[in-house]
């Protein structure tokens, strides 16, 4: 695929993508946790898994992921749901890049690859964060008196 920097270009690009790689622009980031266990930063948003919206009216609801639809670019969260007039409810649809994966469903194979790719996973919880070591300051006394910047200057302390 050529880089374009011209919008018309780009979303002609986005609409007429085929399907294998309509699911790369359907990853959403990982949440801080996760992030530190699976090193890394986004994964692409599949059924079962849980997020959290980050913007828009639902912020800050969270549910499964009970649909994907690749056609549109959208996802279907549990719970985020909306009455019409005829009285029947209806699931909203939400843009991938506006949620946070909370957690993964680890049963799908796929993502799990994908995760194994992406770097080695830390078993233990999250890595504690370790300041780097410091070097200790040397201590640099003053010079005060004549006599003594004429020793530091012959070398002497």
């Amino acid at each position: 695929m050529t880089k374009t920097k011209k919008p018309g270009k780009q979303r002609k690009m986005l609409y007429q993508a085929p399907h294998q790689k309509r699911g790369k622009h359907m990853a959403a980031p990982l949440s801080k946790d996760l992030k530190a266990r699976y090193k890394a930063n986004a994964v692409t948003v599949r059924k079962g898994h849980t997020v959290r919206i980050m913007r828009g009216d639902r912020r800050g609801l969270e549910g499964k992921v009970t649909r994907v639809d690749r056609k549109n670019y959208r996802i279907f969260v549990e719970g985020v749901t909306r009455d019409r007039a005829d009285g029947t409810t209806i699931t909203i649809p939400i843009h991938p890049s506006k949620v946070t994966i909370t957690r993964l469903d680890l049963d799908d194979k796929w993502t799990r690859k994908a995760l194994e790719r992406k770097g080695p996973v830390v078993e233990e919880g999250i890595p504690e964060v370790v300041p780097p070591e410091e070097k200790p300051k040397e201590k640099v006394e003053a010079v005060n008196t004549p006599e003594q910047l004429a020793e530091v200057e012959a070398g002497g302390t």
